[in-house]
C-alpha cells in the first residue's frame, strides 16, 4: 500500500486563471480582442472555411443564412462567431441565453423585434424551459408563432408571421438538447481546442491589441498553458502584462511567462494548484485509483458537480485521468508530470 499523505488545503484565490467560464472581467475585454471578419477569426479552420461559404451563398440569393448550433467547452469562440455571421452578413445580433428567456411571453417579444435576415444568438440553448422551446418550433421552421387570446371558453389561438431569421444556438452539454431542437439546425458545428500554433498567434494579435510586446517564445509560452482555449490565453496575456510591467521592462517573454506561472501556481502544461491536488490525491492517498467521485469530492472539499463539470474535463482531455466504472483512475501521464514512479503493470492491471 502506498503512503497517504495529507493533501494541503489551496489557499483562497478570487479567481481561477485557468477557469474557461467567462467572467465580467473577460466580458469587458471580449469588446477590445473580439474580431469582427472571418478572416480575422483565428483557428477552427474547418468550421470557419464552410461558414465562409455558407455566408457567401446566402448573401447571394438574399436570404438569411440557415439556423446554425455551436457546440463545444466554453471560452472556445461560440459568442464570438455569432458575432462575425452577423457582421459578414450585415445584420443586427440579438444575443439572449437560455435561462433569460423563463416564458413564451419574453421569446415573442424578442422574435416580434427582429429584422428580415437578423440573427438571434441563444446562449446556453440547452437550458430552455419545455414551454419556451415548443413556442420557438413553428418560429424556426415556418417563422410563426402561435398566441394565445382571451382565457377559458374564449381562449382562441391566433398565429402572427415572425420576419424571416437565423437563430444561432450555443451549447456546452449537446447532451442535454433535445433531438426535436437539435433536428431544427440547418447546420452543426463543434469547436475543439486549440493547438498551441493558432493560440500563440491569437496571443500576439491580443497583445498587439493591448499595446504591448510580446516576443515569440513569451506568446508560445503562454499558448502551452492556456489549456486549448483562446479565453484561457488572453486572461493569461492579461497576468502576463502586468507581470511584465513591474518585474520587467514591458515586454512579455518567456522568462516574464516562467514568473507569471510561478506567482498564479500554473504549470507549463496548464495545470492549476487545484489540478495537481486532484491528481495528488488519487496518486498518494489512494494509490492512483480507482475512487470514487465523491469519495475524491469529500476529500477535496469541493461539490460533485464542480469536480465533473470544471476541474475534471481538461485533465481527461489531456490524458491525466481515466474515467472507468469503479471511479477515478490517474494514468501513467499523471504520475509522470508529477514526477512519480508509475506502478508496475501487473499491480496496475489490478486496478481495473
Amino acid at each position: 500500500m502506498a503512503k497517504k499523505t495529507a493533501i494541503p488545503a489551496p489557499e483562497p484565490q478570487a479567481e481561477r486563471v485557468v477557469d474557461t467560464q467567462a467572467s465580467n472581467d473577460d466580458e469587458r475585454y471580449d469588446r477590445v480582442f473580439r474580431p469582427s471578419r472571418l478572416e480575422d477569426f483565428v483557428g477552427q479552420h474547418k468550421h470557419k472555411n464552410n461558414l465562409r461559404v455558407y455566408v457567401e451563398a446566402a448573401k447571394r440569393r438574399n436570404e438569411p443564412l440557415d439556423h446554425i448550433l455551436l457546440c463545444g467547452p466554453p471560452g472556445l469562440g461560440k459568442t464570438t462567431l455569432a458575432h462575425i455571421l452577423a457582421n459578414e452578413m450585415g445584420v443586427h445580433l440579438h444575443v439572449t441565453s437560455g435561462p433569460v428567456i423563463e416564458h413564451k411571453g419574453v421569446l415573442i417579444g424578442l422574435l416580434t423585434k427582429l429584422e428580415r435576415g437578423d440573427i438571434l444568438f441563444i446562449d446556453e440553448i440547452h437550458r430552455l424551459n419545455v414551454t419556451v422551446e415548443e413556442t420557438l418550433y413553428p418560429a424556426i421552421e415556418d417563422f410563426r408563432i402561435d398566441v394565445m387570446m382571451g382565457d377559458g371558453a374564449y381562449a382562441e389561438s391566433l398565429s402572427l408571421d415572425v420576419r424571416p431569421f437565423t437563430l444561432v444556438g450555443a451549447t456546452t452539454r449537446t447532451g442535454l438538447l433535445t433531438k426535436p431542437l437539435q433536428e431544427r439546425f440547418g447546420v452543426s458545428l463543434r469547436l475543439d481546442y486549440y493547438p498551441v500554433e493558432d493560440l500563440t498567434l491569437i496571443v500576439q494579435r491580443s497583445a498587439k491589441l493591448l499595446g504591448v510586446s510580446c516576443e515569440i517564445e513569451g506568446a508560445r509560452a503562454l499558448a502551452a498553458r492556456s489549456r486549448g482555449t483562446p479565453r484561457v490565453a488572453n486572461r493569461l496575456l492579461r497576468r502576463a502584462r502586468d507581470f511584465a510591467e513591474v518585474e520587467g521592462d514591458g515586454r512579455i517573454t518567456d522568462e516574464i511567462v516562467e514568473l507569471t506561472g510561478q506567482r498564479l501556481d500554473i504549470d507549463p502544461e496548464g495545470l492549476d494548484d487545484m489540478d495537481r491536488r486532484l491528481l495528488r490525491l488519487l496518486i498518494e492517498s489512494y494509490d492512483g485509483g480507482p475512487a470514487g467521485i465523491e469519495t475524491i469530492a469529500a476529500a477535496l472539499s469541493e461539490p460533485r458537480d464542480t469536480l465533473e463539470d470544471v476541474y475534471e474535463p481538461y485533465l481527461l482531455q489531456q490524458g491525466l485521468l481515466a474515467r472507468t466504472p469503479r471511479g477515478r483512475v490517474a494514468t501513467r501521464k499523471a504520475y509522470e508530470h508529477l514526477g512519480q514512479s508509475f506502478p508496475d503493470a501487473a499491480r496496475q492491471k489490478s486496478l481495473f
